[in-house]
């Protein structure tokens, strides 16, 4: 039977539904129209049709607040598209983005695409060398900066001599080229005129994490936006409806600059003509709640480090933030582990949606606790497996292939991957055009016929018999112990369900007697202190949960672990350093504790 929601009571209502998963996939075609428009369809149509309506509510951390409608958002994207194509900026040229999340980086995007310009989020943690990498080889034109960025901009612009102007923004203004205060007030006000760009066109440059080697520059067209939605509406329960029917509020902690901030956040905000919340200043899990309280965020993504801080920090988010309005949360980058998903349930009052994407196919893999059908009725959706990473949402073939790109059984390990064609035999929307000057790499992401073929992830799970994905780890994060294969997120998961550990990675120790060996590093939870009893304290938990052979043979505390800028272990930083010790013999190995 299927459970329902009153749409205008706001109650779930009924019993346990069945699974909606094949009636959704079913039922679900692409429709890409021949030309689109990023910027279009996510400021200029509801500039027209609901300019009043808040677009961002934006706080800074030092106490500034304040609002932008869909109206205000478009006339300074149109000031700053006439303000860049009279600096030379135009067609395909690649455009840096170097801002914390706040209005102008916003209007700096629709700027962009409105020009058929290449927009190119960069983080603000970029130190020099990293933003030379990534402008040199983009041979970006043109960069804006704010007070986050400005001094790594201007050291990183010596050495890039395609870079033609900077532009600064906010409290960095008098330090580029340009202010933009100053560029938006001496252009006209009408309507910028548009390029009319084909669904295919390039929109989106996005450099990958380098988790796995240097970063590559990920060309995302205009259609992926399409693509991502289907994801987008069922991880966050049928975004932009909400059970109680109030106007729904996104959130997010992650940066604009990267596929989570940009993809999985603004972008689809925008196009469905909602609130989101940009928040400029650093992270916190006490301030997390706060910001959602204050600003009744009905829907959000915090990817598992944030919700591991949080569950750490805030034990009953409902009884210290009454005013919570939460009703969906997804959550990407690592895996969920069960951990998490139980303090969600528990505590928010949420059941986390796990996503699981990449740059390049980005909102493939997840899941959703509810849909509304065309009448206004809300059914449930698929249900949620505790670890599992979901399955393939609709519109998207995902599957489970080897070494040769052949379909592995169910409950055979091996990578995932998603087909350039949906179940229907279309084209999937949400493919990227290629990597920048990197034909090769392309060609190895693809297994067959680049037209109609397997896309691989690097990233390995099993396939149950109902098509839910059970994540392993990437592809070079997966080792062997003693003959058994190691996924490290599931011991990871186990670590921190002990109420000591704040966050853990497990790699392999080189080991001269058994090959390898499960190493942990663990961030303690404040007030642990980390010594040897601790340590064979938690060698028992893993042990008492888990098989004999995972259980970490070494502990290491440290007081942080290597992260990249959108928020995911770097395992591939311990590995190295643990073959290192190897080689040396192991004479710098820290004691535990």
């Amino acid at each position: 039977m299927t459970r329902t929601i009153s749409a205008r009571r706001g109650k779930l209502r009924g019993v346990d539904a069945d699974d909606a998963y094949e009636h959704l996939q079913r039922g679900f075609r692409w429709r890409v129209p021949a030309r689109f428009n990023i910027g279009q369809a996510c400021g200029r149509r509801w500039a027209r049709a609901r300019p009043d309506a808040v677009a961002i509510r934006w706080e800074h951390e030092d106490g500034r607040a304040g609002s932008a409608s869909y109206g205000a958002l478009q006339r300074d994207a149109d000031r700053l598209a006439h303000a860049l194509r009279g600096l030379g900026v135009a067609r395909g040229d690649r455009v840096a983005i170097v801002m914390a999340q706040r209005v102008e980086t916003a209007v700096a995007h629709l700027a962009a695409y409105q020009l058929g310009a290449v927009a190119m989020p960069l983080s603000m943690l970029f130190g020099p060398d990293a933003l030379e990498y990534r402008l040199r080889d983009s041979g970006a034109a043109l960069a804006l900066a704010d007070e986050t960025s400005i001094a790594n901009l201007l050291a990183a612009r010596v050495s890039c001599p395609a870079l033609r102007h900077l532009v600064a923004v906010g409290a960095a203004q008098g330090s580029g080229d340009a202010d933009y205060a100053g560029l938006l007030a001496r252009q006209r006000g009408d309507a910028v005129d548009a390029v009319a760009t084909r669904a295919d066109d390039p929109a989106v440059l996005i450099y990958t994490s380098g988790t796995t080697g240097p970063p590559k520059g990920a060309l995302i067209p205009q259609r992926a936006l399409i693509g991502n939605l289907s994801g987008f509406v069922c991880s966050q329960d049928w975004f932009p409806h909400t059970a109680d029917g109030r106007p729904a509020v996104c959130w997010s902690p992650a940066d604009w600059a990267w596929t989570g901030g940009l993809m999985d956040a603004l972008l689809p905000t925008l196009y469905f003509g909602r609130e989101i919340v940009a928040y400029q200043g650093r992270f916190g899990p006490q301030r997390a709640f706060e910001l959602m309280q204050r600003h009744r965020v009905t829907h959000s993504f915090l990817f598992p480090t944030a919700l591991k801080a949080m569950m750490k920090a805030v034990p009953d988010p409902r009884r210290d933030y009454p005013g919570l309005a939460l009703q969906a949360v997804m959550s990407a980058g690592e895996a969920v582990g069960d951990a998490v998903f139980g303090y969600g349930r528990d505590a928010l009052g949420v059941a986390i949606n796990e996503m699981f994407g990449q740059t390049e196919i980005n909102y493939v893999v997840g899941n959703c606790g509810r849909w509304r059908d065309a009448r206004g009725l809300w059914h449930a959706g698929w249900p949620q497996r505790p670890g599992s990473m979901g399955r393939g949402y609709p519109g998207h073939r995902v599957a489970v292939i080897d070494d040769e790109g052949r379909e592995c059984a169910r409950g055979t390990p091996g990578e995932i991957a998603v087909h350039r064609r949906d179940r229907h035999g279309d084209p999937d929307p949400v493919f990227f055009l290629g990597y920048w000057g990197r034909d090769d790499a392309t060609r190895a992401k693809f297994s067959g016929d680049p037209a109609d073929s397997w896309c691989r992830t690097g990233d390995t799970a099993v396939m149950d018999d109902r098509g839910y994905l059970w994540y392993q780890g990437r592809a070079d994060d997966v080792f062997k112990v003693a003959g058994y294969r190691i996924g490290p997120s599931e011991v990871e998961n186990c670590l921190v369900k002990h109420p000591a550990v704040a966050n853990a990675a497990v790699v392999p120790r080189p080991d001269p007697e058994r090959g390898a060996v499960v190493k942990a590093y663990v961030v303690l939870a404040p007030g642990q202190v980390g010594d040897a009893a601790l340590v064979e304290q938690l060698q028992r938990h893993v042990r008492g949960k888990l098989a004999p052979y995972e259980y970490p043979k070494e502990i290491e505390f440290v007081a942080a672990l290597p992260m990249t800028t959108t928020g995911k272990v770097q395992r591939r930083v311990l590995r190295v350093q643990e073959e290192e010790r190897a080689r040396r013999g192991r004479a710098d190995t820290p004691p535990a504790g």
